[in-house]
């Protein structure tokens, strides 16, 4: 099969992923996550039940995959820094750039449609369950990028970063549920994600290749 015909099909089969995905998410923010069964979902997409099944195994994974660009996201911004630049300093700045773009992923978004899908995110507990499996993947691929020659020093530093990315989001979230505006968090944002950071990197050395990070005072 030449390249431009898998391409061709890949795309195919993205944009498919894409439509289900969203008939999906609009019936779940409609009605309600536990309310819309798979089989209504599959009927709305025009698929069959077993089609979908082979998109999505999971019904959770109807809403999640939204995420799944951004679940190697932090290491590929590892993987394609410049030289010269460190791994957290790489990190640092693609947040605080998010932030300023208001990217959802920093949970600094206050447009409608994002609210909306973070409280069915957040509001439903099997989804707030399966995002564990997103966090470990994220995890892991983070870890790769930082050393593959050790994995377990490498785990610790991804699985610090990982954390302290969600803590922060966690936080712009909460702010903006309450009613604030992105705006109005903007600021305390960059200034937590600032402390974050420079947390991070005084008590966390990020490991060289075939050597264990320092974990301590800096």
């Amino acid at each position: 099969m030449s390249a431009e015909k898998f391409s061709l099909r890949e795309r195919k089969k993205q944009l498919t992923y894409e439509a289900v995905s969203e008939a999906a998410i609009s019936m779940f923010l409609e009605r309600g996550f536990d309310k819309v069964s798979v089989a209504e979902v599959a009927a709305a997409a025009d698929i069959s039940k077993p089609t979908l099944f082979r998109y999505f195994p999971a019904k959770e994974d109807l809403v999640l995959h939204r995420f799944a660009d951004h679940e190697d996201e932090a290491a590929r911004v590892v993987t394609g820094r410049p030289d010269g630049t460190s791994p957290l300093d790489a990190l640092r700045r693609h947040f605080l750039d998010g932030l300023d773009r208001r990217d959802p992923v920093t949970g600094l978004c206050d447009h409608p449609d994002v609210l909306a899908f973070h409280r069915l995110l957040y509001g439903t507990p099997s989804l707030v369950a399966r995002l564990y499996g997103y966090q470990g993947r994220s995890e892991a691929a983070l870890a790769r990028a930082l050393d593959p020659g050790t994995p377990v020093a490498a785990r610790l530093a991804a699985g610090q970063i990982i954390a302290v990315l969600r803590i922060l989001a966690d936080e712009n979230w909460r702010r903006i549920d309450a009613g604030e505006s992105a705006g109005q968090v903007h600021a305390d944002a960059v200034e937590a994600a600032a402390l974050a950071f420079a947390q991070l990197e005084n008590g966390l050395l990020m490991p060289r290749p075939g050597e264990a990070p320092s974990v301590g005072p800096g």
